[in-house]
């Protein structure tokens, strides 16, 4: 599908230092960039006593310390869960913690969050203090067996909560009703960070570290971890998170990152000393998320623990093992979705508003894959489901701009009771379960529903650019520039360009990727540029001389020699 490119609009950007240069004075100031924001360090981090519970969270933690109590971290399958675990199991030994532990539920036997089966594994292990890292805020039942148990439960969450809080002894989470926090993007480890440092404090004030005969841990070593949770969660980059993962990939840069963090990057092809935000999103993040899709978590959060290279080398291959086998599981499972709208042989006004899909040998560790891929190439919201045993299937959603999907599908529910068995997550992505037998009356429910929420306009995607750059912009110079001016991440987003170039030279390499060299309409430069997964029956076509393409400006490495490359975002004939 060929987006709509809009231009973003030239705005004020005299609030910004006069030291930036032009277009990156207005690249900012586009994406509502503050004066303060420009410098991204740590004294600029919101103060942790604006977040509602920390306090009294960081108390409860201090006392079962003291008291000798065993304390279960329970985490999440994904990378930010992963992360927030690592942070916390870390950060509690730094702080001479003796005897704390950790548990991730497996995604196929136990689901998501803190549920009562998984609290009776956490019981069966003799756990006193339960402490929920991104997950836990809607975990009513889970609170309430855990209490049963005589448990004390800490949550920490980033998630929504619903119209009712589990009964816990404590909740930290910056989205809970009454909580100042200004971050209400911050992704779940960058909670258990702030819990860590705050509980910190609250050992000082006991003089916890002299009594022990322990240095007071400098936290700050564990920034890494943050940055690496916070961008692979995808949440917004907003000022708070940015200082956050700047500080993390400062420590990368300088060598001074965890050895499973760097034996990731090595297994990627990255270089550790030259690594941006990307490379966390689309290089470590889906390796570390490979264990919790196919495997266990476990495996995740031990390569984070490990502290010895050869065996972090070790289960950093095994889990690009993994992401191996789940790209080789989504291509299957993306061209048998593909073939499924195609056989329907659907033009576009007859596709479905809101698409579903269903294949019963499908893999539910990569059904949100799935569904992410198919809304990008289609841009309408997408619900894919695999077969989850006991009668049930469990589906995964991923929406479009303009429309909630966690509302969407509470509609479906209020109008047709029943058929949805459980549901939650939030705008952009959601899950739910059905009985076997009704997927196809959940279909057209859902089509319908989304029909009914869903203004026409917004079924065309759109590429926002930040215009063209001039023949004297496109240089090596200006690429270094731009990549050391992030972290650039979702709601602060790297910037797009667009212009109209002559094809010079186009080939094909590997089975969809287009290797380009460019000529500016002016004649003057010649540039490389590689657009990847093109469209087979449009390109290469020699009769094709002129294009407009959307771009971003990349700094290409290649046996330590450095080259401007544009990487097309997209690609239209002219």
């Amino acid at each position: 599908m060929i987006h709509k490119i809009v231009r973003r609009p030239t705005v004020d950007d005299s609030h910004l230092p006069a030291h930036l240069s032009p277009l990156l004075k207005q690249l900012y100031a586009r994406r509502g960039a503050l004066t303060h924001e420009c410098e991204l360090v740590l004294k600029g981090l919101l103060r942790p006593e604006t977040m509602k519970g920390l306090p009294e969270a960081a108390v409860l933690i201090a006392d079962a310390m003291q008291a000798n109590k065993s304390i279960l971290i329970v985490g999440d399958f994904d990378a930010d869960g992963a992360t927030s675990t690592s942070v916390c199991m870390l950060a509690l030994r730094m702080m001479g913690a003796v005897k704390v532990d950790y548990l991730i539920p497996n995604r196929f036997d136990y689901g998501y969050g803190l549920s009562p089966e998984i609290v009776a594994v956490a019981a069966s292990k003799q756990a006193e203090m339960l402490i929920t890292v991104d997950n836990g805020i809607s975990s009513i039942d889970g609170v309430a067996a855990a209490k049963a148990f005589g448990m004390q439960v800490v949550i920490t969450d980033h998630h929504l909560p619903g119209h009712e809080l589990p009964a816990a002894d404590a909740i930290v989470n910056p989205n809970q009703p009454g909580c100042p926090f200004a971050s209400k993007s911050i992704a779940g480890v960058g909670v258990a960070f702030y819990l860590m440092t705050a509980l910190r404090a609250e050992l000082r004030t006991r003089n916890w570290y002299q009594t022990h005969g322990i240095a007071e841990p400098n936290l700050g070593t564990l920034l890494d971890i943050v940055a690496l949770g916070t961008v692979a969660d995808v949440v917004s980059l907003d000022a708070n998170n940015r200082i956050l993962v700047e500080a993390g990939l400062q420590r990368v840069r300088a060598g001074r990152c965890r050895v499973g963090i760097t034996a990731l990057l090595e297994v990627a092809k990255r270089n550790p000393a030259r690594i941006v935000a990307s490379d966390f999103g689309f290089a470590v993040g889906p390796r570390l998320n490979a264990a919790g899709r196919l495997d266990e978590m476990a495996l995740g959060v031990e390569t984070l623990l490990c502290e010895d290279m050869m065996y972090a080398r070790r289960m950093a291959a095994e889990l690009d093992g993994l992401n191996q086998e789940r790209r080789e599981l989504e291509v299957g499972m993306q061209q048998e979705a593909l073939k499924s709208l195609e056989h329907l042989k659907l033009n576009e006004a007859e596709l479905p508003w809101g698409i579903a899909l269903f294949q019963e040998d499908w893999h539910q560790g990569v059904i949100g894959i799935l569904a992410s891929r198919i809304k990008d190439k289609y841009h309408r919201p997408v619900i894919a489901f695999a077969d989850a045993g006991n009668g049930e299937i469990k589906g995964s959603a991923r929406s479009i701009k303009g429309l909630h999907m966690r509302d969407l599908l509470e509609l479906v529910n209020t109008r047709h009771p029943g058929l949805i068995i459980k549901f939650g997550g939030h705008a952009m992505a959601a899950g739910l379960s059905l009985k076997a037998g009704s997927f196809a009356t959940f279909a057209k429910a859902y089509d319908n529903a989304v029909r009914e929420q869903l203004k026409p306009e917004l079924l065309t995607g759109e590429l926002w650019s930040d215009g063209e750059l001039t023949p004297a912009e496109l240089n090596l110079e200006m690429a270094q520039l731009l990549r050391n001016a992030g972290p650039w991440g979702q709601a602060f987003e790297e910037p797009l360009f667009d212009g109209y170039f002559t094809i010079v030279q186009q080939r094909l390499v590997g089975e969809r990727h287009l290797k380009l060299v460019l000529e500016t309409q002016c004649g003057t430069v010649m540039l490389d540029a590689i657009a990847f997964n093109v469209d087979l029956h449009t390109w290469p076509d020699a009769t094709i001389n002129h294009a407009r393409v959307v771009y971003k400006l990349d700094v290409n490495e290649y046996r330590g020699n450095f080259s401007l490359q544009l990487m097309v975002e997209q690609i239209e004939a002219m």
